[in-house]
């Protein structure tokens, strides 16, 4: 009994000290008039801690005070209206009266489940949220709400009936948020393109938990905002938002009232069975490259050709040829140039995603290059040892063009500024008074330098580059296998979105070709390219003149 007197008394005093003047000002706003506001302050006051001296503990008192000070001021209105009309015959409209049904205020507190209310209006749609806020909390008119939404108000009084049914259906249910809720799953990405958006799309998205969970939710199972925002366990209020973010960044397409991501996700068990297939012939291919390298090296530097340059030794430009030569074998199995899609703000990029799946962790190889340039510039950049953080992510076309004037000896036609800049990252060198390419060089007219042999020396050249175009030959074979077995469970596990998209299709397919990373690993673990104190930092980087 004592506790509950000390309870009581704590819950007067707070009411003295915190809610008076606000109750006053309330009323005042309510009535117009500060004789009538003090009388229906006083009223509202005699009424709580009439009803605390009695025994009631309200579970959420200012939940509670706040109703009954609306209730007092029904009751007011209403009194006063009588009044009013029996002398003046005035219209009913002239004066607020409160909704007398019962309120899922009344309810909430009567069955001390506020905290079941606030859950149902995080998650009900803003066209009946916003109503029920401005009119429960904001304590605004049916006739402001209708002005500040610029609605009928029979259309705010419908919307307002609606959600309170919708709110006590939802206040019944036992809700399950969804795994990603209090789990979410990780992707990874690769991304191809022309030009990154001006304000770093795609990545400054892709880096985004909540947003893969929202990509990897809409994937392939088109939902509203609604049913995203419980699967996640996210508000609706901020849900909607972030869709409507990414639906104009196109990560999203929306139809009629749905989302579903945009672009190709590929599953755990597609990679697994992708990776395990071709971690089975890396070691195969990888041994072949390395061959077919060695021997074309071999045969050129015989015949005098000096295909990669002479501005970095073989062991570096060893780096830079294997992913290259990679390339244009994987490039023969490719059906056609793919065009990238035009994004918003300036940007020329496609993406593919990947659930995360079992599989061992290679450090990846990507291609850079310069940005927004037509200069043959390339870098494959390692994620091995860091080597990726030692040059910048691309250059920009004047540091581009600065280069291929290096590469074509025409240094002194270029700005110092920039000569510094290629200076400090690697890519020249100052010898003596003049500047030269530190990279890869690939110059086609020394390649087509063998015309110029004789037919003696022509004879040299083919048995030596015979043996080349055979190893060449089992090389293909191999990557065509390997196309034709992740092309086909590839494209079998997409959903209608980009199996009916022939250009979408092949572009989440090649991305699911045998890649830069396994035949990396496997040239490291043969020995074949070494990274020590010794090597360039600027490995992989080349330049076609």
């Amino acid at each position: 009994m004592q506790q509950a007197n000390e309870l009581r008394e704590r819950m007067i005093q707070e009411f003295a000290e915190n809610y008076m003047e606000k109750l006053f000002y309330f009323c005042l706003k309510k009535t117009g008039n500060t004789n009538e506001a003090e009388d229906l302050t006083q009223e509202i006051a005699l009424q709580i801690i009439g009803s605390l001296n009695k025994g009631t503990i309200p579970t959420s008192f200012s939940g509670w005070v706040w109703q009954i000070a609306r209730n007092c001021y029904a009751g007011w209105a209403t009194a006063k209206h009588r009044r009013q009309e029996a002398i003046s015959g005035s219209d009913i409209g002239d004066y607020e009266i409160e909704d007398t049904s019962e309120s899922i205020l009344d309810e909430m507190i009567h069955t001390e489940q506020m905290s079941l209310l606030r859950r149902e209006l995080a998650f009900i749609k803003s066209d009946y949220r916003n109503i029920v806020v401005a009119y429960y909390i904001e304590n605004k008119s049916i006739r402001q709400i209708a002005l500040a939404l610029t609605l009928p108000e029979n259309t705010v009084k419908s919307r307002l009936f609606r959600a309170r049914e919708i709110l006590k259906e939802g206040m019944d249910m036992a809700r399950g948020f969804g795994k990603r809720s209090y789990k979410p799953e990780e992707i990874a990405f690769t991304n191809s393109c022309s030009a990154f958006g001006d304000c770093g799309q795609p990545w400054n998205i892709l880096q985004h938990a909540m947003y893969k969970n929202i990509f990897l939710e809409a994937y392939g199972n088109p939902s509203t905002a609604e049913e995203l925002s419980i699967e996640l366990g996210i508000a609706l209020p901020y849900m909607e938002d972030e869709l409507e973010y990414l639906t104009k960044q196109t990560f999203l397409v929306k139809r009629e009232n749905k989302y579903e991501t945009s672009f190709p996700i590929i599953g755990k068990d597609v990679q697994e069975k992708i990776w395990y297939y071709n971690s089975g012939v890396a070691e195969r291919l990888t041994t072949l490259f390395e061959q077919f390298i060695d021997q074309f090296s071999k045969a050129c530097e015989g015949s005098g050709i000096s295909y990669y340059g002479k501005y970095t030794t073989y062991e570096d430009a060893k780096w830079a040829l294997l992913m290259a030569v990679f390339d244009t074998f994987a490039r023969t199995e490719y059906d056609g140039k793919f065009e990238y899609t035009k994004r918003p703000d300036n940007g020329r990029w496609d993406i593919v995603g990947y659930q995360g799946a079992d599989i061992p962790y290679l450090p990846w190889v990507g291609l850079h290059g310069a940005m927004r340039s037509s200069v043959p510039f390339s870098q494959y950049k390692f994620n091995y040892k860091n080597i990726e953080s030692n040059t910048p992510s691309h250059l920009s076309p004047e540091e581009a063009n600065t280069l291929k004037s290096v590469a074509e000896g025409k240094w002194e036609q270029c700005s110092q500024a920039l000569l510094d800049k290629l200076l400090k990252y690697g890519y020249i060198r100052k010898k003596d008074e003049r500047y030269e390419p530190a990279i890869v060089v690939f110059n086609m007219e020394e390649i087509k330098g063998v015309n110029k042999f004789s037919e003696l020396e022509v004879d040299a050249v083919a048995c030596a580059f015979k043996e080349v175009a055979q190893i060449a030959k089992e090389i293909k074979r191999i990557i065509s296998d390997a196309k034709n077995f992740a092309f086909k469970l590839t494209a079998d596990s997409l959903p209608p979105l980009f199996k009916n998209d022939e250009r979408m299709c092949y572009f989440a397919c090649r991305n699911s070709m045998l890649g830069r990373d396994l035949v990396l690993d496997q040239a490291i673990k043969h020995g074949w390219i070494k990274y020590d104190e010794n090597t360039s930092k600027v490995i992989g980087a080349y330049i076609c003149i």
